[in-house]
């Protein structure tokens, strides 16, 4: 009989909608009443935290890697329930993490448990699955929703309220959920990791725009932020009146990290003109694969908590 670690934080799949229609925290977790008899699993449940996903900071996700650390050798797998909001954040800053190959599966709901066609407890059964079975392990971080696994570093959630919310743009899922078993027709890519004791540190992330100046980032400083994520546009470029802060920071010794803000795609240095992508690398930006803004920000803000500096941190940031 295997055992599976479940870390519970809350959200809406430990939620209720009362009658007025207001989704709100529940002082039971309906989790824990999910009946998995039959199952052939042992679960060691602990109700971590019950937060609504928009309260989770780094610190949150720091704790909750250490919680599998202590337990990763008594375990043959783990599921974690979240908010959707920031689902995708954890799950990501949890894959960087010096995490043992057990199944990592990360799962939430689009819908509270007492909604019509709620799918908390079909999602958290799935999620149970995954991270008992043999092909999920040494797969990176997993985020099972509606029936498809996804790798932590791709997916992203692209629906305010829809059940089929959590997509992988680009390369699509890593694999799908059968009736009687797993089918992974993907791998994610190896990534480098840390163990971290803390996080810290203010990294914001400034969204590109059309006639964007530098009035915002002007007022960023060395003394109020230790890095800056940009969300370019296109393929990364920024209006040119938005340079001079952006240099100033960059000659201050501010790293400067850029994604682009398109939903599809990979931002790099293609466009040599004035606040073209080719004319931002020669600045000292430092362009981001295939990450969105929120995960850059973290992927920005581990790599300085774990003493990157220099062509060390270039090199993990464009890695």
């Amino acid at each position: 009989m295997k055992k599976i670690l479940v870390l519970h934080t809350g959200g809406t799949i430990s939620m209720q909608t009362d009658q007025a229609g207001k989704v709100r925290p529940d002082k039971v977790n309906p989790m824990n009443q999910v009946n998995i008899e039959g199952s052939e699993l042992a679960l060691e449940v602990m109700d971590v935290f019950n937060l609504p996903s928009p309260h989770m900071r780094p610190d949150h996700m720091l704790r909750l890697y250490h919680l599998i650390q202590e337990k990763a050798e008594h375990v043959q797998g783990v599921v974690i329930t979240h908010g959707t909001d920031t689902l995708e954040e954890t799950a990501y800053f949890l894959d960087t993490m010096d995490l043992p190959p057990i199944p990592v599966v990360l799962t939430g709901a689009m819908r509270s448990s007492n909604d019509l066609g709620s799918d908390g407890i079909y999602n958290y059964r799935s999620a149970l699955r995954v991270a008992s079975h043999d092909k999920a392990a040494d797969k990176g971080v997993l985020v099972v929703m509606n029936d498809e696994i996804h790798a932590a570093k791709y997916v992203t959630k692209t629906h305010t309220t829809n059940v089929s919310t959590f997509q992988t743009p680009t390369h699509g899922p890593l694999g799908i959920i059968m009736k009687h078993d797993l089918l992974f027709f993907q791998t994610a890519e190896p990534r480098v990791r840390f163990d971290l004791k803390q996080v810290a540190g203010t990294v914001p992330i400034i969204k590109a725009y059309a006639g964007m100046g530098d009035s915002i980032i002007s007022l960023l400083t060395p003394d109020n932020i230790d890095g800056i994520v940009i969300e370019a546009l296109g393929a990364g470029n920024l209006p040119p009146d938005a340079l001079p802060a952006l240099k100033q920071l960059i000659n201050q010794g501010i790293p400067v990290v850029l994604v682009s803000r398109c939903f599809n795609g990979i931002a790099e240095p293609v466009y040599a003109y004035e606040g073209g992508g080719v004319d931002l690398t020669q600045m000292g930006v430092m362009f981001v694969k295939e990450l969105n803004a929120p995960k850059a920000r973290l992927k920005l803000l581990i790599a300085l908590n774990a003493g990157l500096t220099g062509i060390a941190l270039k090199d993990y940031i464009e890695g």
